[in-house]
């Protein structure tokens, strides 16, 4: 007897990594990619975000290595970087600079977009000889609906987008979608009858532009500029291979970044940091501008009972995603895809199976939700978001308190690091010793200057 058959929708690095952890436990995948993979890693429309600054978190740097190992250090050697933290890279949060010593509990990976996509997918690739799996990709060809019912998924309609539009469908065992923040899952389990998730809206209008530069004297230290309630801007200066840096820039509504080369420089002054200012006047840019404005983050509730019918799995950005500038996406969807992969190690394709690993994947989520979300209240509009309750206001206030002492306490730090670089759930903001230390002590204040030398 077969282990049955899955289509994932969407071939970005998602989908890549939902495939990766279906190899071994299904007879066949097809990936389903609208793009055509350039031959050399590269900037393609199917990726909007893909222009801007990346960072691979440590709780998704570990799902990936326990997904597929030796991964991380494929990237190392393809040119991203790894970057410790608090050591290697410097934040200047509303309170204050934060301090800057040896800590050892979390890497980060710095690189393009692009180098990583293509890293792992020639990885996850490779994988499938020989896993038992039969995987087909079929590029330059889109999803166009569901079929099957309103209580099970049985596959997929698709049509290449060349001239002929031919049309075609893929019967399924399993649908995984992972098209990203313009899923139309929604619409297309509509058509079959079963009804629309519930979805949770909060949108702080963060618009954000990304420029790439060549330093003359790269900086040994990775810089953020976090906004704050006097000027609501902020700024990230990062490595990627080829030695080359990328400058985010962010600004929430009516303080959006330029897109026009000429004024980032006059950006980067008003933030009032003339460490990176005096920098990037030395740095030769390498390609213009690119904005960004889709960044409300958005939670399709397919975890709730009954939402989902049989044969049906959303990943990542489709069911959950985030303002970008948190640098969150990568590493949920290394999360999740390592939970689909244990859900399938214990039980396969059986009946109840896509509600069981729903749930698993919403779990990989709820840590990225609740701090992006709790970042990003304060400056949240109310046409379209979805208001606090009593609970999450009494949260955005112990946050906030917890997130000013973290820059100079170690042991708020610590914790405050492990949740916000997902290698550590929420709870562990609440153990005793943080919680005492966040609440009793006074609100902390950081360093007038940054910190250029690591504490001894």
């Amino acid at each position: 007897m077969g282990k049955g058959d899955a289509v994932v929708v969407g071939g970005g690095l998602a989908g890549t990594l939902a495939a990766g952890a279906l190899l071994g436990h299904v007879d066949t995948v097809t990936l389903v990619e609208r793009d055509r993979y350039p031959e050399q890693p590269a900037f393609r429309k199917g990726v909007p975000q893909g222009r801007h600054l990346h960072v691979f978190l440590s709780g998704g740097r570990r799902a990936l290595e326990e997904l597929f190992p030796g991964l991380n250090g494929e990237l190392e050697a393809a040119g991203a970087h790894r970057l410790e933290a608090p050591r290697d890279v410097i934040t200047k949060a509303p309170n204050g600079w934060q301090r800057r010593f040896h800590e050892g509990r979390h890497a980060t990976t710095s690189c393009t977009r692009a180098l990583f996509d293509a890293t792992v997918r020639a990885r996850v690739l490779a994988e499938a000889e020989g896993s038992g799996t039969r995987v087909e990709v079929l590029q330059g060809t889109e999803a166009i609906g569901l079929l099957g019912g309103a209580d099970r998924v049985t596959g997929v309609r698709v049509r290449a987008r060349d001239a002929g539009r031919t049309g075609r469908e893929l019967p399924a065992d399993l649908v995984v979608d992972a098209s990203g923040r313009g899923s139309r899952a929604p619409k297309w389990l509509a058509e079959l009858g079963a009804p629309a998730p519930r979805e949770e809206i909060v949108d702080a209008g963060i618009g954000y532009c990304t420029q790439m530069f060549r330093p003359a004297e790269p900086l040994d230290m990775v810089m953020v500029v976090q906004p704050r309630p006097d000027c609501p801007r902020g700024a990230a200066w990062s490595p990627v291979e080829g030695g080359n840096w990328l400058l985010t820039l962010s600004g929430v509504r009516g303080q959006h970044p330029p897109t026009e080369g000429s004024e980032v420089l006059g950006f980067v002054k008003s933030l009032n940091e003339p460490t990176l200012y005096e920098h990037l006047r030395s740095c030769e840019p390498v390609s213009p501008p690119y904005g960004f404005r889709d960044t409300s983050n958005r939670r399709r509730h397919y975890d709730a009972p009954g939402a989902l019918p049989e044969g049906f799995l959303a990943v990542s950005d489709a069911a959950c995603t985030f303002n970008p500038i948190y640098g969150q996406g990568m590493a949920v969807a290394a999360l999740s895809g390592l939970a689909l992969r244990r859900c399938l190690a214990e039980s396969g394709l059986r009946p109840g199976f896509a509600a069981t690993a729903q749930r698993a994947v919403a779990r990989a989520s709820d840590t990225a939700w609740l701090t992006a979300v709790g970042a990003d209240r304060p400056y949240a509009a109310d046409a379209g978001t979805t208001p606090p309750g009593a609970a999450e206001r009494l949260r955005s206030w112990y946050f906030g308190r917890l997130a000013d002492r973290a820059g100079i306490d170690p042991v708020v730090g610590a914790a405050f690091r492990d949740v916000t670089y997902l290698a550590a759930g929420p709870s562990r903001l609440l153990s005793p010793g943080v919680a005492l230390r966040t609440v009793l002590l006074p609100r902390a204040r950081g360093l007038a200057d940054p910190p250029l030398h690591v504490e001894s």
